[in-house]
């Protein structure tokens, strides 16, 4: 399959809506690692370029106000779920904390994601197939055990074979 590749960087709560001890704000796309550098500083001001795959504690921020005390990371492509440039921020839960720190990705350049628009990414650049990319929703919306375990047994046969 040959890679779909986006123009524009997406941003969304990748964590369900209401109050939880973490909230994720999670951006995909090629300025991924520019809107996090610009909302998010690791302790002591942190490097000047992120490592891959590494988790970096500091704030995040709107200008010099702290909104929370978080975790960042940067998953470069193609090492991520979508094959694009993927960062997270891991801030406390909380509708109002988690929301402010969308709203700063989102005046850094990304646009908010449509429902499923990871998934459909990762489907695009070959990191999932159809069936896995059902899978992945069947997952999130299962109320019970017979909605459950059959959802795992499909993307554990993505797992079978996955490699970046």
């Amino acid at each position: 399959m040959e890679k779909y590749i986006s123009n524009d960087t997406i941003a969304a709560v990748a964590t369900a809506p209401g109050t939880g001890g973490i909230g994720i704000v999670r951006i995909s796309g090629p300025e991924a690692e520019r809107v996090l550098s610009r909302v998010f500083r690791a302790r002591g001001n942190g490097p000047d370029v992120f490592e891959s795959h590494r988790l970096y504690y500091g704030k995040a921020l709107e200008g010099e106000e702290t909104l929370d005390e978080c975790m960042a990371v940067l998953m470069r492509a193609p090492k991520s779920y979508t094959r694009e440039d993927v960062a997270e921020i891991h801030a406390h839960g909380g509708q109002l904390t988690v929301g402010k720190i969308l709203g700063r990705c989102l005046a850094e350049g990304a646009r908010l994601a449509e429902p499923g628009e990871f998934t459909r990414r990762a489907f695009l650049n070959g990191r999932i197939d159809l069936s896995q990319a059902e899978a992945v929703m069947e997952l999130i919306s299962a109320r019970g055990e017979q909605e459950r375990k059959p959802a795992v047994r499909q993307l554990a046969e993505y797992r079978r074979g996955f490699s970046y």
